[in-house]
């Protein structure tokens, strides 16, 4: 049995990042290559009328940089 205390972060990313490094940083996150995320972020932003881009941009002020 893994007693390890370790867990993933979710951090935006300081070198793979198109913006603010969101979509960067939860592909990294996730073990996906970050384009696809940018992909599906920007089709469920399309396909919700824009409230995507409301949540980038909370996730770009809540979500910390990597160190």
């Amino acid at each position: 049995m893994n007693m390890d205390n370790e867990y993933k972060k979710l951090t935006r990313s300081k070198f793979n990042r198109m913006i603010c490094g969101v979509c960067g940083g939860l592909g990294n996150y996730l073990g996906m290559d970050p384009t696809v995320v940018r992909l599906i972020w920007l089709i469920l932003s399309i396909a919700s009328f824009g409230t995507g881009l409301i949540i980038y941009l909370v996730a770009a002020i809540v979500v910390p940089e990597e160190d």
